[in-house]
Parts: C-alpha cells; structure tokens; sequence
C-alpha cells in the first residue's frame, strides 16, 4: 500500500478551526441511506429519508468543493480498507468487534454472517457493515438453515445488523485537535458503532497510527465532535449539549491541558439540551479570526465557564458578560463580530439554523462552505466580507446537519503569528 506523504508525524494538525484547510476526511452516503424507513426513523437518529441518488451527487458537490480550495478529500471507508488491507488477522478482528457491537448471538448466526463477509473484498466489507445487513440479504445463504436463521429473529423487524445513516456526519465520531485525535463515545447506542471505524484507522493505520488520543470511546460518558470547536492554538471550545455530558468534558479537559504543549484552558458552553440545538456547531460556529455564527435565539441561554489546568487539577471559573466579549478576553482579539444567523430574524433564525445555516465548515480564513438553501444568511456572511461557497442541499440537509457536521479536518495550516 502507498502511504502518502505528510509533513506532520500523526498525519493531524488542527490548531485553528480557520486554517487553511488541508486534509479531510468525508463519508459518501451509501446504501444506509436506502435501509431507512419511516416506522425506525427515531431508532436511527433521522426526521426523514433522503434520495440516495441526488445526496450524492450534492455530497460530490460538496467533495469537489472542498478540492478546487486545494483540500485533499479522503473517505472514511478507503482509509478503514487501507488499514485492513493485506493483514488478515486485522480484518478478522474487526469482524469479530463490529459483529460484538451489532449485537449478533450466538455460534451459529456469528458463523452465517461471518461466512457471508468471506469473500468479500475489504472496501465492500466496510461498504456492507455500513449499510447494514438485511434478512433478506442473508436468507438462502447456502452455508445457513433458514429455521436457525428465522429462530433468531422471528419479529418483524427486517435488518439483521442495523445501518448507519448518520455515517455522512463525519465530524462527530472523532475529531482532529493539535497533532491527536478525540475518539468519542457517542451519546445514543445508535451511532456508538460508527467509532469503531475510527478505532482501527487511529491505532493500526500507517499514517494515523502514532496520533495521541485525548479520549476514547471506552469512556462511561458521551462526548461528540460537533461539540468541539479549535478557537485558537491555545484554546478550544467545548459545548455542554445535548449529546456532550459534563463528566466527558472535566476526562477531556484534563488529558488535554496536561499532555498537550499548546492548549491552555476550554471554554464551556451550556447551551440548550434538544435535538433543534443538539451540538454547540449547529449554534456557533467560526468563520474567521474574528468573526462567528450564532443563532441568535440562544444568545440569553449560553452561559460559559473556563476551565484550566492549576496544580495538576482542573480549575472551573464562570465567565460573566456579552459572548463577544468573552470571546474577546480569551483569544486576545480586539474585536469580534457574532454574525446572527437569519440576519436576526426571529423566523428566519429559526427557519435557517433548522437547515444548519450556522453550521458553516471553514476552509481558511474568513472563506467558508454553506448550504445554498440558508440564503438570509449567507447574505450576511458576504455582506461582512465573508467568501462563501454554496453547495446543493435539498437531500443532505434532512439528515439534520451541515457542511462542518459532514467533514472531519485532518489537517489545517497553522495561521500566520499576529505582529
């Protein structure tokens, strides 16, 4: 296998959510779109079904995108391929966990899916235990007796292993911080399969291998990447949600502040706990050095402590005053804008952030990556100066997130040192 060339020794680098946007990784919606239905749309994390098809021609909007601003796209699926590849006792076990995780029982129903794995290549088997396993995919199957395979599933329920639709969202299972990695523990049972993914990219592959963790997805309690925001090489933000549990953040923020050579405390941000504002980027995001997104509906609810590293212990302090100023105080800015989104507009505000318009992905400074449909606001990005880059959206918006929710950073350029 060809290992591409890096100039960082984990292959990450992450010290600013602006910086020049270098290496992402992406996840193409595939047949776990097509294994969604409307009586399990709450089991699997979905308000509606999307068209296969036109999502990923948007999502190849989105990748080509990111590629014309001089981003190298890698997908999720190769990289897992890339780690099993030619090392067989790897693959076998990743079977062996992922069959684990997917609750399958029993010698005999682990033997029939392990026969029905075999001889695939290793990207379809990724492929497959993304989509899930239909019954019917497997029924017939020669090396199974029909009888053992019914008596292990005789309701009505049509999937064997369940899919994972919530893949394309590749922000949260992990995300790049400095030179490591966070890989989490995600919040609903539904999605905790996804960071298994991550588990054999970050511990085997060649070039992502050697990358410090600063959590892992053994932990007790959930914490989710959409929640984690790099404000500066000294500072990041973490959102107390709906899916990010205060005990994750105090693990966190200690293994961080105490290995890391670079970040100095967190700022944590207690937002509302609902699905509308489920992580701290559907609410605030940054667009540029010093200027922000937020749904301005949130701002009176926000309240925000500092945690530092004092005495080899975590010190919390709560921080008093306007967001803007706070932001201010802790990024050493002489100034910061928080762009409203909707324009300020109690309907338009809650319209567009609904359909993530304040979810924006940077790829450098003060340049962004939108969804067309939020068009009140991208009008506000632009008319503050703000380079945008609309992507189609009709599809990929009703999973519920946006383009930073669907890209995970593997490598951004350091910003320049302020004189």
């Amino acid at each position: 296998m060809a290992v591409p060339k890096t100039t960082y020794d984990t292959g990450l680098h992450n010290t600013c959510e602006v910086g020049k946007l270098r290496r992402v990784m992406l996840h193409r919606p595939g047949r776990e779109l097509e294994n969604l239905m409307p009586e399990h749309l709450e089991r699997l994390l979905f308000d509606d079904i999307p068209y296969l098809k036109v999502a990923q021609e948007e999502h190849d909007a989105f990748a080509q995108c990111l590629r014309e601003s001089g981003a190298e796209v890698v997908y999720l699926g190769d990289l897992v391929a890339e780690t099993i590849a030619g090392d067989g006792e790897l693959r076998l076990a990743l079977i062996e966990q992922f069959l684990d995780e997917a609750g399958v029982e029993g010698h005999r129903m682990r033997s029939i899916v392990r026969d029905y794995f075999r001889d695939m290549e290793d990207r379809q088997l990724v492929d497959v235990m993304m989509a899930g396993i239909r019954k019917s995919d497997i029924r017939g199957f020669e090396t199974g007796k029909l009888a053992d395979f019914l008596s292990y599933r005789s309701d009505d329920y049509p999937f064997l292993i369940d899919p994972m639709p919530n893949l394309y969202f590749t922000r949260d299972p992990f995300a790049t911080i400095g030179t490591g990695v966070s890989l989490h523990r995600m919040h609903t049972q539904t999605r905790h399969r996804e960071t298994l993914f991550g588990k054999f990219i970050f511990e085997h592959h060649p070039i992502y291998s050697k990358a410090p963790k600063w959590y892992d997805r053994g932990e007790s309690s959930s914490l989710e990447g959409g929640d984690i925001l790099v404000l500066s090489p000294e500072v990041l933000a973490v959102g107390i949600s709906e899916r990010t549990e205060e005990d994750s953040i105090d693990k966190f923020a200690h293994t961080v502040l105490s290995i890391s050579k670079t970040f100095k405390k967190i700022l944590a941000f207690n937002i509302p706990k609902s699905r509308s504002f489920m992580h701290l980027d559907t609410v605030f995001t940054m667009v540029d050095t010093d200027k922000f997104t937020v749904h301005p509906n949130i701002l009176n609810q926000i309240t925000v402590y500092v945690m530092e590293l004092q005495d080899g212990k975590i010190h919390i302090q709560e921080e008093q005053g306007r967001l803007e100023d706070i932001l201010k105080k802790h990024l050493h800015l002489d100034r910061v804008s928080l762009l409203k989104c909707g324009s300020g507009n109690q309907i338009d505000a809650a319209r567009e952030q609904w359909n993530d318009g304040s979810n924006t992905l940077a790829i450098g400074p003060g340049e962004v990556v939108v969804y067309e449909r939020n068009y009140v606001t991208n009008q506000l990005l632009e008319d503050q100066g703000v380079k945008i880059h609309t992507i189609p959206c009709s599809e990929l918006s009703r999973g519920r997130g946006g383009p930073r929710c669907m890209s995970m950073p593997l490598v951004r350029e350091d910003l320049p040192a302020r004189s």
